[in-house]
């Protein structure tokens, strides 16, 4: 089961306020969900479930035909996937990848790599692009050891699935390790190669050149 953790996309992207208006991150957060799911389509060989009570990704969710775990808390994403991973247990589920919704350059080549490296007991990690954060997690069996997310999760989870006594791989994949946090993450997404819903937004945009904070962009009107 792939499970990807979605809270409410109407305050989605808090810092990015010096880049985009609060309607504008919106929009972006609606366009990397999309290009997450694509990937996680692409892929086909999983299940896929969103852990969300928001309602676009609902909608997103019928539309690619995932699954729901619902998430009516809505307070984290380390307790929204502690939840899920219950769920998934109870289900009889063996085996996990939790993947964000803010890596929209992921691909289904990376996807597969991540499955393709699983050992038959134990964790696949990948992580940010700094090292800090985890972009991506994959648990065999699901509740093999708790995940915390954060900046800093990346460390202590690679600690937590060592203490495990079972193999651990750690995968460095460049379109998972681009997470969409600060403007210079947005200036990478635009200048990427590709044709993601988030990079023609990002250069529709004109982020893809460096940021100046005394400027703030407006939304955009258009479909992408």
């Amino acid at each position: 089961m792939i499970l990807i953790p979605v809270k409410n996309l109407a305050n989605a992207k808090q810092r990015l306020g010096d880049a985009l208006d609060q309607r504008m991150r919106t929009e972006l957060a609606h366009a990397m969900l999309a290009d997450v799911l694509q990937a996680a389509a692409d892929y086909g060989r999983e299940d896929v479930s969103l852990v969300t009570n928001d309602p676009f990704a609902l909608e997103q969710a019928a539309s690619y035909g995932c699954g729901v775990i619902s998430d009516a808390a809505n307070v984290s994403e380390t307790d929204a996937i502690e939840m899920a991973t219950q769920v998934c247990e109870s289900r009889g589920i063996r085996t996990t990848l939790v993947i964000p919704a803010d890596i929209p350059l992921i691909d289904v080549t990376e996807v597969r790599a991540i499955y393709d490296s699983a050992p038959e007991r134990g964790t696949v990690l990948v992580p940010a692009r700094d090292k800090r954060g985890t972009n991506a997690i994959l648990r065999r069996p699901v509740a093999l050891f708790p995940l915390h997310f954060g900046n800093d999760s990346f460390l202590p989870h690679l600690a937590a699935a060592i203490a495990t006594d079972t193999s651990c791989v750690v995968l460095s994949l460049s379109g998972i390790a681009l997470d969409i946090d600060t403007p210079e993450d947005l200036e990478q997404l635009a200048r990427a190669p590709g044709e993601k819903r988030s990079q023609l937004l990002a250069r529709k945009l004109g982020l893809s050149q460096p940021f100046h904070p005394s400027v703030i962009l407006p939304r955009v009107g258009g479909n992408i």
